[in-house]
């Protein structure tokens, strides 16, 4: 089941950040993962190549997950154990809104992890109403992210990387 919030609560709150090339864009993964707490839903938005999966390694690191990350080319999710558990969705071969749905995307989302969902866009109606959104955008290695908080929650973990 998603969460609701109040009117009140669904104030958005964004944080741009630009990276210049691949170590920087990791390094910025690894700061967000290290402010992320159980039970958020980080949303990654961005043309193919833009660097989803490079962030979502730094964010791997920041959440000391051990092994290598890389995208569920043939499975749509990868599990990984860290400070906490890391659900790594990648739905860039979804095809229909039922794959997701027999995965049991509700269990990853509400659980004790940390979801990070590559092609978030497919599912945007499945998404949490607060979560962590990440639009990514640029061209060779410069890279241009927009963070937006949806909710009280993400917008507590957006406040500790502004700050």
């Amino acid at each position: 089941m998603r969460s609701r919030t109040s009117n009140a609560e669904r104030r958005t709150l964004n944080v741009e950040r630009k990276t210049t090339n691949p170590e920087e864009t990791e390094r910025l993964g690894e700061s967000i993962g290290r402010a992320l707490e159980p039970g958020i839903v980080v949303a990654l938005i961005g043309e193919l190549g833009a660097g989803k999966t490079t962030l979502t390694k730094g964010i791997a690191r920041g959440l000391d997950v051990p092994d290598l990350v890389h995208s569920p080319t043939f499975t749509l999710i990868h599990e990984h154990k860290g400070r906490l558990p890391v659900y790594h969705f990648d739905l860039y071969r979804l095809d229909t809104i039922e794959q997701i749905e027999d995965l049991g995307y509700e269990d990853y989302f509400n659980g004790p992890g940390v979801t990070i969902v590559e092609w978030a866009e497919k599912i945007q109606g499945l998404l949490p109403d607060d979560r962590l959104e990440i639009r990514i955008s640029g061209e060779d290695d410069a890279r241009d992210f927009t963070l937006l908080a949806t909710g009280p929650n993400s917008q507590r973990i957006l406040s500790r990387l502004a700050a």
